[in-house]
């Protein structure tokens, strides 16, 4: 039964597009050609009685993305972020996706969080507030800690937001394999891997344990970054649906003409925003992957404060550096090493021409150089893009989904604090610093290093390898009908190099 209730799921999706007034807003706003509003008017409005009716109160599209759940409210934060997009009026309305979605009762709340805590609210806390926010997968309160005193903000995940999430994703699943039966050159994309991935995201950012996890760990790696904060969990008064953290005291980052009227200086603050991501990401491999405005507040000194830990990103030092050449390739405007890192990588296909594909990056990145950055549309250079991704057979990147969308998110939230900001401009030195870290001397001596603690940990296995290989070796015959041992996966001469260097391996490996 599910595939017919996923195929009413889909209908019923386009259906409160068209009955909350939606669908038109949208099209105005990405400003579609006519054959698309045609198609999307006629396909739309014979459905139009199964939509959700939504909240009357709210804009169009608001309301029609609250209305069909949390799944699409995730998606609708993304494109708050993206005025020079979907357009300005469109993104002020989708904001209130970030964090003023109408909450549930605060006697649920408190519930949620006596079952959690195995205790009383008012055991717990001198002080516990209504909700002062509510975004798509929870709340939070204002508290107080009863024993220490201590100001906290109190977390708690919407009762019976698991199986609402569960029927989106089910019909997002549905959909890609139809898009994949009906567009099979959409296969490189991988779009099931793709819906794959963000389940796995919404459904780990749904206990709250994990988050607490993940805030601790962010905190200790930005410790010394200068001009940022993170909350710090409470341990003990945190669980599964339940977390408590240092309550933030700030401004909100959406807010520009309250930042610009306290005196802060909006045009730091979004250099700062790029550079912060951007160093994280390379400089740890970890890195907030929800940074839109509702998740960001400014101190009053000025510094970034960065909360909601539910959805963080991590990549492996290749891949960083990977990335972190392929970005500057793109600020030293060297498409031909743009185009062979990416061909080094396996991003692009071998049989495809490097110098074609330097070319077409080109065409991306030329028009950003000397512009006024107001002036560049970020929807025909993201358009244009997807057209080289398509000509070349690049596959979607699954690892790298929430590195780019956070990017995307992150210079949404900086353009709208400074218009004129040239993004590569405010990544360069970043970017450069980990350049010089990563392929120089250090760290060249930094991967031997590696490469000898590796060895040295293999180094007792390494003699009974090289004896099965030269054994199967000298009996070939006998080998290939005895399960001796388990077979060694490396070449023979690769294992017997190995064995003779785990000596000096264990050496390096315990002077590093």
């Amino acid at each position: 039964m599910r595939g017919p209730l996923n195929i009413l799921r889909l209908i019923r999706t386009g259906a409160t597009f068209e009955r909350t007034g939606a669908m038109a807003a949208v099209l105005d706003a990405v400003d579609a050609p006519i054959r698309l509003r045609m198609a999307a008017r006629v396909m739309g409005w014979p459905f139009r009685w199964l939509g959700y009716k939504g909240d009357p109160n709210l804009p169009p599209i608001t309301r029609a993305i609250t209305a069909l759940g949390p799944a699409y409210i995730k998606f609708g934060q993304i494109l708050s972020t993206r005025a020079d997009v979907v357009g300005p009026e469109l993104a002020g309305q989708l904001r209130m996706l970030q964090d003023r979605l109408p909450p549930f009762d605060t006697a649920t709340a408190r519930k949620v969080i006596e079952t959690e805590l195995r205790a009383p609210v008012d055991e717990l806390f001198s002080e516990f507030s209504e909700p002062v926010a509510a975004a798509s997968i929870a709340q939070v309160h204002r508290a107080r800690i009863r024993e220490t005193g201590r100001e906290v903000a109190v977390k708690v995940v919407r009762p019976g937001i698991g199986p609402a999430f569960k029927r989106d994703i089910d019909a997002f699943h549905f959909g890609a394999r139809m898009i994949e039966i009906i567009a099979p050159s959409s296969r490189r994309l991988r779009p099931r891997d793709v819906v794959r991935h963000f389940e796995q995201t919404v459904t780990a950012e749904q206990d709250l344990r994990l988050e607490a996890a993940a805030a601790s760990e962010f905190a200790e790696n930005t410790t010394e970054d200068a001009g940022f904060q993170v909350p710090r969990p409470d341990w003990g008064l945190s669980a599964r649906r339940v977390m408590s953290a240092d309550w933030a005291e700030g401004l909100p980052m959406g807010d520009r003409d309250a930042l610009i009227a306290a005196g802060h200086d909006v045009t730091d603050i979004a250099r700062r925003v790029i550079q912060l991501f951007l160093s994280h990401a390379l400089r740890d491999g970890f890195f907030h992957a929800d940074m839109h405005h509702g998740n960001l507040k400014v101190a009053a000194n000025g510094d970034v404060i960065a909360y909601d830990f539910g959805i963080m990103g991590e990549i492996d030092e290749y891949t960083r550096r990977v990335y972190a050449q392929i970005l500057y390739g793109f600020i030293q405007r060297d498409y031909r090493r743009v185009a062979r890192v990416h061909f080094e990588a396996g991003y692009v296909p071998r049989d495809r021409d490097e110098a074609a594909f330097a070319r077409a990056l080109r065409a991306v990145g030329e028009p950003i150089f000397g512009a006024d950055a107001s002036r560049i549309s970020m929807a025909n250079l993201l358009s244009y893009l997807f057209e080289v991704t398509e000509r070349f057979g690049m596959p979607t990147r699954t690892e790298l989904i929430l590195l780019q969308r956070t990017m995307v998110v992150v210079e949404g939230v900086a353009r709208s604090l400074d218009p004129q900001l040239n993004i590569w401009d405010a990544a360069k030195p970043v970017v450069s610093d980990y350049i010089k870290k990563s392929i120089g001397p250090k760290a060249v001596a930094h991967d031997l290093g590696e490469v000898a603690q590796t060895v040295a940990r293999f180094g007792p296995l390494l003699p009974r390898m090289v004896e099965q290989a030269l054994w199967e070796r000298a009996h070939p015959e006998e080998a290939r009908l005895t399960v001796v041992a388990p077979r060694p996966a490396l070449p023979i001469w690769l294992v017997t190099v190995l064995a003779l260097a785990a000596g000096t391996g264990i050496g390096l490996a315990l002077a590093g």
